[in-house]
C-alpha cells in the first residue's frame, strides 16, 4: 500500500475479530518499522509494552472502561517512554558516527534535558506520538486496522504493567482485523482554520 493510501485509509476501529492473530513475521516487521520512528537526539526514549497474557489483557480492559478492543484486538501495545533515557549511557545513541560528531552530540543531550522535567516529559509524549503514528500506518499498510486509546486509568494500567517510576504512559494502540467498517469521518475543519501562514493574528 502506498503511504498516501495508508494515511487516507487509516481510521480508528473499535470492533476487532478476536480469532485473528498477527503472524510472528508480521509482528517482527511492525517492531522493525516502529523502531525507525524519530526521536530528538536519537535518544529512542519510547518503550513498547506488548500485552500478550490473556488474564492481564482482561485486567487492562477493566481499567479501560471495559472497551472490547483491549481484549479482542490481535495486538495491544502500551506506548511508554523512559523519561531518563537521555542520561542512560547516551553515547550509545551515537555509536555509529565518527568521534567528532559523537563529541558534539552527547554533551548536547545532557545540556538539553538535565534539570528540565517538563522538557523530558514533553519529549516523551512527542516521541510516543510519532511512534504511534508509525505503528498505525505500518499496520494499515499490512492490511490491519488500529485504535489509538487514551480512555483508560493510566495509574491502574501502569501498576498492571509494572511501569518503572522514571517512565510514563503516553497511550495504547490496539491492532487487528476489523469486524466492520469504521464510521464515516466525523468531519474535518477547513484548512483555512487550522493552517496558519507565518503567525496568528
Amino acid at each position: 500500500m502506498r503511504v498516501f493510501d495508508a494515511i487516507e485509509k487509516r481510521r480508528a476501529v473499535k470492533q476487532f475479530d478476536p480469532e485473528v492473530r498477527l503472524t510472528e513475521e508480521e509482528e517482527s516487521l511492525l517492531s522493525k518499522l516502529v523502531l525507525l520512528s524519530p526521536t530528538a537526539f536519537n535518544i529512542q526514549n519510547w518503550r513498547f509494552v506488548v500485552v500478550r497474557d490473556p488474564a492481564l489483557r482482561q485486567q487492562v480492559r477493566a481499567a479501560a472502561w471495559d472497551q472490547a478492543q483491549v481484549t479482542e484486538a490481535s495486538l495491544l501495545v502500551v506506548l511508554c517512554a523512559d523519561l531518563k533515557s537521555w542520561e542512560k549511557q547516551p553515547e550509545r545513541y551515537w555509536a555509529n558516527v565518527d568521534q567528532g560528531t559523537r563529541d558534539v552530540m552527547v554533551p548536547m543531550i545532557d545540556a538539553y534535558y538535565r534539570d528540565k522535567d517538563q522538557v523530558q516529559r514533553d519529549e516523551a509524549m512527542r516521541s510516543c506520538g510519532l511512534a504511534g503514528q508509525t505503528l498505525m500506518l505500518a499496520a494499515k499498510a499490512m492490511g490491519y486496522d488500529s485504535c489509538p486509546m487514551d480512555g483508560f486509568d493510566f495509574d491502574a494500567v501502569g501498576k498492571l504493567i509494572n511501569l518503572p517510576a522514571d517512565h510514563v504512559i503516553s497511550f495504547m494502540v490496539a491492532i487487528g482485523k476489523p469486524l466492520q467498517e469504521a464510521h464515516p469521518r466525523g468531519g474535518s475543519l477547513p484548512s483555512e482554520e487550522v493552517v496558519i501562514n507565518d503567525r496568528f493574528e
